[in-house]
């Protein structure tokens, strides 16, 4: 078991003091089915991490375990943004406190425009974003204000459902499969979003079927397999390891 970091707003010494968001010894489940098995990491202010592993590693119930939304549970952890613990909290005040999550099946609210989409987000505080803000990002939403959202492109959808996660007041943005069943030169504008996105001094979690993509884009990686991390450190390092590469991301 790794040991716990002193999360404590004066924690001082190097070996100990914690990253701007940490997740410590993580564990969720299914019903009976441990899926999140004794997983940490530290992501700094303003970092993109890329969370990557097989299909059924525990990516995407990681990020969902974080978010306190629905299945998985967690069960055992710590889970820590700018030393608050999130593992405490409801799912709203884990939103409340900074965590935005955008899933993979995007969730545009049908019968609603693109703004109206926006707009709900911001129904209550805190509130992120401004409308101008957000159409200066994607300018392509702002032509289509007007137009029911579901009806837009799987690109433009996606640009909505970060646009819409923008309208809060977020620190920490986690992003499930984002490139998925996108065109090559789509997710390259996704790609120059979160950069800008980064530039913003927001930190963000991207889990990514696309490995080569998601690690071009990132500063730092981790990798899962079955539910564990056996790989934490430089997204470099992963592209420099082909033995690694080919064992957990079959690249």
């Amino acid at each position: 078991m790794n040991e716990r970091p002193d999360f404590s707003k004066n924690a001082n010494h190097a070996a100990t003091a914690p990253a701007y968001f940490s997740v410590w010894d993580m564990e969720a489940y299914y019903g009976e089915s441990y899926i999140v098995q004794g997983v940490s990491f530290n992501v700094h202010e303003g970092e993109i991490l890329a969370l990557l592993g097989r299909n059924g590693a525990g990516k995407t119930s990681t990020l969902r375990a974080i978010a306190q939304i629905g299945s998985p549970k967690m069960t055992h952890g710590e889970v820590w943004l700018d030393h608050q613990p999130l593992h405490t909290m409801a799912s709203h005040e884990a939103s409340q406190a900074g965590i935005g999550l955008v899933p993979e099946d995007r969730r545009i609210i049908p019968g609603l425009t693109v703004e109206e989409n926006i707009l709900l987000a911001q129904i209550a505080p805190p509130i992120g974003w401004s409308l101008d803000r957000i159409y200066d990002l994607f300018p392509r939403l702002g032509e289509r204000r007007k137009q029911e959202g579901v009806t837009l492109s799987g690109g433009e959808q996606q640009m909505l459902a970060i646009a819409r996660t923008l309208a809060r007041d977020i620190k920490v943005l986690l992003l499930d499969e984002p490139y998925e069943g996108l065109a090559p030169v789509i997710v390259d504008e996704i790609e120059k979003t979160l950069n800008l996105i980064k530039s913003q001094g927001i930190t963000t979690v991207i889990v990514e079927q696309n490995a080569l993509r998601a690690l071009d884009l990132a500063d730092r990686a981790v990798i899962l397999d079955t539910g564990t991390v056996v790989f934490d450190g430089t997204a470099q390092e992963v592209l420099d390891n082909e033995a690694l590469r080919h064992e957990y991301l079959a690249i």
